[in-house]
């Protein structure tokens, strides 16, 4: 048994530096990921990163290329817009399932979370904007009292978390509107609004995000032209 917890906590430590080294963008879209080079700067036999690497497949964030081996999975425009719009209906859903039972103390949890991201977006520490975006969501899903709907929102969020961190450095003004959008939820949260009104705002803000991310992508199109 002890053996096999040994293996276990391996087998995470790899897997949580191969997961944050592609989330932060150090490794890139298509990257190769070589198995002995990351064992020896891990200082584990290749087993255990062979077993990350096949946990970050399930993952979506790695696939298999025949004659390369594991490489990064790249993420498009379009599969982000799609998962996005997947991801707007099943927030909202989950958001207004969770406004059934969240409390004072969920609100305050809340609004303290949106206020470290203005604090966050002030210092330009852009990063951490995106992990507190999440956890801003999560702590609305996660009261919505349905497993497999809690399920598909962690898979969708899988399969485009590198792109919405980078969303919020390369186009900063969504970052403050996603503040005061946030503020909006929060409000209606707290009156115990219609289960339809919440579910279209949480819908929107997500939808806002698209929108945005559509515009810069016409701009940097114009400008290559």
């Amino acid at each position: 048994m002890e053996e096999k917890n040994k293996n276990t906590n391996k087998k995470q430590i790899a897997y949580e530096h191969l997961r944050q080294l592609i989330l932060d963008g150090t490794y890139g879209s298509g990257q190769r990921i070589i198995i002995d080079q990351i064992a020896k700067e891990l200082r584990l036999s290749p087993i255990p990163v062979r077993e990350a690497i096949r946990q970050l497949e399930s993952d979506g964030l790695i696939h298999y290329k025949p004659y390369s081996g594991a490489v990064v999975t790249s993420i498009n425009e379009s599969e982000y817009i799609e998962t996005l719009s997947v991801l707007s209906l099943l927030e909202g859903y989950a958001a207004a399932l969770s406004s059934l039972t969240m409390n004072d103390q969920d609100f305050d949890n809340l609004i303290n979370l949106n206020k470290e991201m203005e604090k966050a977006l002030h210092n330009f520490e852009l990063e951490l904007f995106g992990k507190l975006n999440e956890c801003f969501h999560a702590e609305i899903t996660e009261k919505c009292g349905n497993s497999f709907l809690m399920e598909e929102i962690k898979q969708s969020q899988q399969r485009m978390n590198r792109v919405r961190k980078s969303m919020f450095t390369m186009v900063p003004q969504r970052a403050v509107q996603s503040i005061r959008e946030h503020e909006s939820i929060i409000k209606l949260l707290q009156e115990k609004a219609s289960f339809e009104d919440i579910e279209s705002l949480v819908r929107k803000h997500k939808l806002n995000a698209i929108s945005t991310f559509k515009q810069r992508a016409d701009t940097n199109h114009d400008q290559a032209l």
